[in-house]
Formats: structure tokens, sequence, C-alpha cells
């Protein structure tokens, strides 16, 4: 079981987790052009996918996912209230509606959707599994509630927001608005509620851990790693982080 990132951040984002010869993206914020460059850095075309997940209907996660699934015939999978913000987009594809709770298969690859506080129409998150290895994602959450706790503990690799800094946020120059909106409870996470929940978490599988979703304006690498391996005991370098421009090359999970 491996996965990489083609992309994070508020510009664009996609995930492709591969099991054997299963490999599913989730989310596209990119254009067709992108996501084919971007592919190709991980040795892959999108011909080669096998679907598409979606977490919610935000732009810089959703906007190149209809064009890509139509292009390639790709079958893409959402919650209902997802669709129900895409239904012109999404016409005449192959689409199956999930609960925010329901566990699927995906060729080779298990999924197990879980529902998170953000602010869109029924947003979900996905933990991944190989039937023996687990990879949770969360990112796009304002909060971490004991169900993320569960959903997450006791996982092998983890891709976790670590969006912005307090302090950053507050002192920057986004309007009043948009700093309730993003560090509200339904907006993302900073980088010390990340680290309180990664401390609430059972690591003792953990293989991987990755800060995703990381904002240009508003926080630093650095501080997002720092928080991070402060509370897992680990060298910072032993963090990974999931950029914008350059996504995270493949981690293999054994």
């Amino acid at each position: 079981m491996r996965f990489a990132v083609l992309g994070s951040g508020s510009e664009g984002n996609s995930l492709v987790v591969q099991v054997g010869q299963t490999r599913i993206l989730l989310d596209c914020g990119f254009s067709l052009r992108e996501t084919a460059s971007r592919l190709a850095r991980l040795g892959l075309q999108a011909s080669q996918l096998n679907g598409i997940l979606v977490t919610h209907e935000h732009g810089d996660h959703i906007s190149g996912v209809a064009r890509l699934a139509r292009k390639f015939d790709l079958p893409v999978w959402l919650t209902h209230g997802t669709l129900r913000t895409q239904q012109s987009a999404f016409a005449g594809l192959a689409v199956t509606e999930i609960t925010p709770h329901q566990a699927f298969a995906v060729g080779e690859v298990q999924v197990q959707a879980y529902p998170v506080p953000h602010d869109a129409a029924e947003p979900v998150q996905y933990v991944f599994s190989d039937g023996q290895h687990k990879l949770g994602v969360l990112t796009d959450a304002g909060s971490a509630t004991p169900h993320i706790e569960t959903i997450l503990s006791g996982c092998h690799a983890l891709v976790l927001e670590c969006n912005h800094d307090v302090r950053m946020l507050a002192e920057g120059d986004y309007p009043y608005s948009l700093k309730q909106r993003v560090g509200g409870r339904y907006g993302h996470l900073n980088n010390a509620d990340a680290a309180t929940l990664l401390r609430r978490l059972d690591c003792s599988f953990l293989q991987h851990i990755v800060a995703a979703h990381l904002s240009r304006k508003n926080n630093a690498a650095e501080l997002a790693v720092t928080a991070l391996s402060e509370i897992l005991g680990c060298k910072p370098d032993q963090v990974a982080v999931a950029t914008q421009d350059q996504g995270l090359d493949w981690k293999e999970i054994a």
C-alpha cells in the first residue's frame, strides 16, 4: 500500500492511494492539464486511475473532478449533500452516493468514510486500508470530534491538516469575517489543534505523519512540523509536509 499527494492547499488538493493495481484519487482541485502533469511526476497517467472519491464541494477539492471523470470514464463517490450542490456538473457521470459513515470497497482498496465539521453541505473524510494497514486523511475540519479520534486511532499513516498558526491568522491581513470562518469550529484545524488531536490518538503503529493543507499566508512549514514532532517525540525531519506546489512523493506503508 502506498500514497502520494499531488498538491495540498487552498489553490488545489488531490491525493492518490494505491493498493495492488487499484489506484484511487481523493479529490481533484486542479485543471486537466495540471492534474496530468502532477500525476506524471508520480509515474502515473489518469487512464490508470480506478475512480475518484470526493470530500466536499469546495472548489479547491472538486473543481477538476467532473472533467477528469468525464474524460477518462472514471466512477465518482460522494455524499448526497455534496452531489446536490453539483447536479449539473456531474450529470451523466457514473456517480455513487455514499453516507457519511459508509464503508465500501473500490477494487483492492477498503474505504471508510467519516463525517467532519466543515462549512460544506455534507463533508466527509476517509480512511483507506489494504486489510492490514490504514491510511487516515483529515483536512478541512474546523475541530476534532470524539468520532474522528476513534476513526484515526491505530493508523499506519496520517495526513493531518495543519492549516494555520493562530497568531499568524490573527495578525494577518484576512478580513475579520474570513478569519472567523477559517479559525471557527467549521473551518480548518490550526497547528495546535492538530497536535492536540494527534496526542489523543493511538500512534503505536504510525509509520508516516504528513502535515497538510498549510496556508501560504497564515502558516509556516516549520511551525506545523514542530507542533507535530513534539507530540510524537520524533525528529522534525520525520514529519513530512504536503506542499501546494510539489505535493508529496510516494510513501510506502508496510
